[in-house]
């Protein structure tokens, strides 16, 4: 699912690795912080050229929810699981079902400090399998009374937040005429492009799947390849797929006033944010950018508010996203740095303080 990326530091309070004994597939869940919580963070189903993969990118993204959920504000810690897929691997429904019902055994081992919920390559009815196993998993389908699927609440998210990077970028909160370009079509990426597209934003959209560009005919968006989609001229680009794909090339030849996108760890390097610092490319953290799901997702399972409090909540990502730039500015700092110390801030604070979005 992810480029090439540098292993975290090992931090984590527990992770545990096993072969699914239904499935005979490889299940990593790994529990980075508690210390707000229960953590929280989906179950990812992707296929790697190895176990060590799999396992990198459950330490990499276990890690980041730990940063996400803390600069959300929530009460929850920061965890994820991976079902590894060996290359070439095609699950039948039987095999799928076993995988996800190893994953609830997995999740139950843990004893309520970590709650699922679907990620890439998995879904809500995905996640009715791992209730089979396990209490401790949240979006379960509309249809048995879960929250159901959290894109929509993540795509607002991303919007509230590009709003708020086009404003510090170009100052103007008006996406209309703006170039803004899309690399990858996902749920969420093809959610912000269908709602852009109706405001008048002037779209470039790309995906590793050539069938998305039915989809780009259908919005009247320019279609390029992947490769190439951070060379278009653009106010925003908005990574939206896999991670690592801000490399050093890419950096330097971004052609594009600003980056914000709901891709988990696009910086190939931690490096990166300074890179693009320095060539007066405006950066928003991805772990802020791409909290609605997690917020939404936490909130309706803890009852906290009504959906349209709640909504509401994701709306003001916006304005974390301003303070997050509010931030790197008075201190000198990148807005990945100063997104982080928001985030470490929360979690020396610790529980109870909902208030901080």
């Amino acid at each position: 699912m992810t480029n090439a990326l540098p292993l975290p530091d090992f931090a984590h309070e527990r992770v545990e690795v096993m072969t699914g004994r239904r499935s005979g597939l490889f299940i990593a869940v790994a529990l980075h912080s508690s210390v707000l919580g229960s953590a929280l963070g989906g179950a990812r189903l992707w296929t790697y050229p190895s176990w060590t993969d799999a396992l990198g990118d459950a330490l990499r993204l276990s890690a980041a929810m730990t940063l996400k959920n803390a600069a959300a504000g929530l009460d929850a810690g920061g965890g994820k699981s991976v079902i590894g897929l060996p290359e070439g691997t095609v699950l039948d429904a039987e095999r799928r079902r076993a995988a996800f019902l190893d994953l609830g055994d997995a999740v139950e081992s843990l004893g309520g400090l970590y709650r699922t919920a679907e990620d890439v390559g998995s879904t809500t009815d995905d996640m009715l399998v791992v209730s089979e196993r396990t209490a401790h998993v949240v979006g379960l389908p509309d249809a048995v009374g879960g929250s159901g699927e959290p894109a929509g609440p993540t795509s607002l998210g991303v919007y509230a937040s590009l709003v708020a990077t086009l404003e510090r970028a170009v100052g103007t909160t008006d996406v209309s005429g703006r170039r803004i370009t899309i690399a990858g079509l996902g749920q969420v990426g093809s959610r912000l492009a269908e709602r852009l597209a109706t405001e008048g934003a002037t779209l470039t959209v790309t995906d590793v799947n050539p069938a998305k560009r039915a989809l780009a005919a259908e919005l009247g968006a320019a279609w390029v390849e992947p490769s190439e989609a951070h060379l278009v001229p653009a106010d925003v680009f908005v990574p939206a797929g896999i991670g690592g794909v801000l490399t050093d090339a890419v950096i330097d030849a971004l052609d594009a006033r600003a980056v914000c996108g709901p891709a988990n760890n696009p910086l190939a390097e931690r490096s990166g944010a300074e890179r693009l610092a320095r060539r007066g490319i405006l950066y928003a953290p991805d772990f802020v950018v791409n909290a609605g799901g997690v917020i939404y997702l936490d909130l309706v399972a803890k009852q906290r508010g009504t959906l349209e409090q709640i909504m509401g909540r994701v709306a003001d990502i916006g304005d974390t996203v301003r303070r997050v730039f509010d931030e790197a500015q008075s201190r000198g700092v990148t807005p990945l740095a100063a997104a982080e110390g928001l985030a470490a801030e929360r979690l020396a604070v610790g529980a109870g303080d909902g208030a901080f979005v």
